[in-house]
């Protein structure tokens, strides 16, 4: 199966812009449905967004909903979360998570998703 690995996190100030990737390697990267998750101090690991396999069908928390952009890029084995207007509640570490399917669906819990990147952080200043 595929491993992931993530990237792109860093310190912002609030109303700026980050854009996570997502690298994946070791499996057929479009068998797979793919979603974003984030952890803040002290809270349960959350939904973001969330990919079909193909892409055609995407998903956002209505948290995020207008700002955050998900990709996904199968010829290169690849996944992106677009960050704008970011909040210090965007603050958390930020996950992506893989599951191989052969429904064109998308999945938004944590226990679905058998394969996880080892997060990148994210902190947003105020």
């Amino acid at each position: 199966q595929v491993q992931l690995v993530e990237s792109g996190g860093g310190l912002v100030e609030a109303g700026d812009s980050l854009r996570l990737s997502c690298a994946a390697s070791g499996g057929t990267f479009s068998s797979y449905a793919v979603g974003w998750f984030r952890r803040a101090p002290g809270k349960e690991r959350e939904f973001v967004a969330a990919f079909s396999r193909s892409g055609g069908i995407t998903v956002y928390a209505e948290s995020v909903k207008g700002r955050f952009t998900i990709a996904r890029d199968n010829t290169n084995n690849a996944v992106y979360l677009q960050m704008n207007s970011l909040r210090p509640e965007d603050t958390a570490v930020y996950y992506c998570a893989a599951r191989q399917t052969y429904r064109s669906y998308y999945y938004t819990a944590p226990s679905d998703y058998p394969v996880w990147g080892q997060g990148t952080q994210v902190t947003v200043s105020s």
